[in-house]
């Protein structure tokens, strides 16, 4: 998921003078342009130590529950998944706000991005390591207003924030899946949300809402259950991933897979400090480089940088690689590595032609009134891939619009810009509801 962090981390003054890390990040200085004698310059890195690190960031069933509600699909009805795989009795974590209309009409199902969890609102506590990741856009009196709607949030399949991932115990060993975990779509991701849904006695959404990996499955939901949703609103998004995203992606997957300490995917057992960190962690350094843009870093950072720069040493940083570099240790304590390889590769995945007969036929199954979000700044998900959204809508005869968040802040724009998105929203949902 695009981080829900400030858009950068305060500044601070270089480090004093420290032993290097065992991290094993502090290389020998590389000094060029250091005058014959003259010591080279040092370079003080303060990079988490491995023990500080846990083996994944997943939620376990010893931890706090939180807000956490969780449903069982039937174990004696093996859910099979688009790729072949198969997963029996897996389970479905998900959160709720608000209050069910007795008409049960007024049901909003809000979908996360990549490394989002079902905390959509709310504080950090005991189960929930960070707030909730829209805090300004959902809650009490914000544009999904939980005083008027019931706002549902799923944490997806394959994810590790209480539904069934690779770090779940398989049911057959009782160990973690791991390795084992079979590949999973956005198409398995929207089954289990309308397993969640019928638990819930909700027949029909008032409005499916997502951005990024959330906005694939809504429109996934548009497709698949074309009579389940009054409204589609997919943000920041693409009918299906391009070449240049996959390959985005890829690179980061080839991060996690070199890392050693991956051991296939089979870690579980090893001890704090020993688990894919490294790999998770620069994995997530270069899709935040795609979360922002370079506007929002070179206005931040400039060229700043952390160690004096008296004499050049190849471990050096500027300031844009502390922060990178901070939120890749922080996604490695609430992220499992597996569960980033597996929904990566989902978005990889995500084509709503495939097995289809093309875009047309796909979107002339939708039946819901749809409102494609771009970002005017977005290089990861580029605003022409959601006017495209809009044009295949239309092309099939749907109300469809198209509305662009005229930001800087590139694709983490739908996370920092709540007040701009819940307008846009805010009207939307209200035409929806007055039936015009």
């Amino acid at each position: 998921m695009p981080s829900t962090d400030p858009p950068c981390e305060p500044r601070s003054t270089p480090a004093p003078p420290a032993t290097p890390t065992s991290s094993g990040f502090s290389l020998p200085p590389l000094c060029h342009g250091v005058s014959p004698g003259a010591s080279p310059p040092t370079v003080v890195r303060r990079d988490s130590h491995p023990s500080t690190l846990p083996v994944t960031g997943a939620w376990q069933p010893t931890d706090p529950v939180g807000h956490r509600r969780f449903h069982a699909l039937p174990p004696d009805r093996p859910f099979a998944l688009e790729g072949g795989g198969v997963l029996i009795g897996p389970v479905v974590a998900y959160e709720t706000w608000g209050t069910l209309a007795p008409q049960r009409d007024n049901a909003i199902l809000v979908c996360h991005a990549l490394t989002g969890d079902s905390h959509a609102y709310g504080d950090l506590g005991p189960g929930h390591p960070s707030p909730g990741w829209w805090n300004g856009f959902v809650g009490p009196g914000e544009p999904l207003d939980t005083d008027r709607y019931f706002v549902v949030c799923v944490n997806v399949i394959g994810g590790c924030q209480g539904s069934t991932g690779p770090a779940s115990p398989d049911p057959l060993t009782g160990r973690p899946w791991g390795s084992q975990f079979p590949v999973v779509s956005i198409r398995d991701m929207v089954r289990t949300q309308a397993a969640v849904a019928d638990h819930l006695g909700i027949a029909r959404w008032l409005a499916v809402v997502g951005g990024s990996m959330g906005g694939m499955q809504v429109l996934e939901w548009g497709v698949m259950y074309p009579d389940r949703a009054r409204a589609l609103v997919p943000i920041a998004t693409a009918a299906a991933a391009s070449a240049q995203q996959i390959g985005w992606w890829s690179a980061g997957r080839r991060t996690i897979r070199m890392d050693p300490k991956w051991r296939g995917g089979d870690y579980y057992d090893a001890t704090p400090g020993d688990g894919p960190h490294r790999g998770l962690g620069t994995a997530r350094m270069m899709s935040m480089m795609t979360f922002r843009s370079d506007d929002v870093f070179s206005t931040r950072f400039g060229r700043e940088a952390v160690e004096p720069i008296d004499g050049f040493s190849l471990w050096q940083r500027f300031q844009v690689e502390r922060y990178i570099e901070y939120q890749g240790d922080k996604l490695v304590r609430r992220f499992d590595a597996n569960s980033y390889l597996l929904l990566t590769k989902a978005m990889d995945l995500h084509d709503l032609a495939r097995g289809r007969g093309g875009f047309e036929p796909a979107f002339e199954r939708l039946r819901a009134p749809l409102l494609s979000v771009g970002i005017s700044s977005d290089i990861l998900y580029p605003a022409r891939q959601a006017r495209q959204i809009t044009s295949l809508a239309e092309a099939a005869g749907l109300p469809a619009g198209y509305a662009e968040l005229d930001s800087p802040h590139g694709h983490d724009a739908f996370l920092i810009e709540v007040d701009a998105l819940g307008d846009i929203v805010t009207k939307f949902l209200a035409n929806v509801e007055g039936g015009t």
